[in-house]
């Protein structure tokens, strides 16, 4: 018996919820959920943080830097930024709590293609190592992000490894 007062009750909240929403215009609507997204999203990367989590931690922070649309990163830009990251953390050449420069040796040919997300087996041109150079380098050149200037130092690099492999 309980189990239908309380079908009846939800469903009598859930009607006045909707009919409360149906009369607000969807401008306010769209505004209010985008608030309510940003502020979910800060809340869940300071819970991560306070958990230690921090590798949870930074894609939910730069997630709710997206939607603020600070810098003019997208989310996409985001993501395939942290991408590289991952890469060059697991190729030694960057880590997040260090910035001096000491821990770079030469990259080797196969993480320069990797990094520039080139494939080795293809014939690729000056023109495609460019583009890919280019495409990334808009994402985290030091002018937008002055963050991301090892990161960029990286790319430099594995630009010229590649360029002088395909010569």
């Amino acid at each position: 018996m309980n189990i239908i007062i309380y079908t009846v009750v939800i469903l009598t909240i859930f009607y006045f919820l909707l009919r409360f929403i149906s009369n607000i215009s969807s401008k306010k609507i769209s505004k209010s959920l985008r608030v309510l997204i940003i502020l979910g999203l800060i809340i869940l990367a300071i819970l991560f943080a306070i958990g230690g989590r921090f590798l949870l931690t930074l894609p939910l922070t730069l997630a709710s830097l997206a939607l603020l649309k600070l810098k003019g990163l997208s989310i996409f830009q985001l993501l395939t930024l942290f991408r590289l990251i991952q890469t060059l953390r697991r190729s030694g050449r960057f880590s997040f709590g260090s910035s001096n420069l000491n821990n770079q040796s030469s990259i080797s040919v196969a993480e320069a293609y990797k990094i520039l997300n080139l494939d080795m087996n293809k014939k690729i041109t000056k023109d495609d190592v460019n583009k890919a150079y280019i495409k990334i380098q808009k994402r985290i050149h030091p002018d937008i992000s002055p963050e991301t200037s090892r990161l960029s130092s990286i790319v430099n690099e594995s630009k010229d490894i590649v360029l002088k492999d395909i010569s």
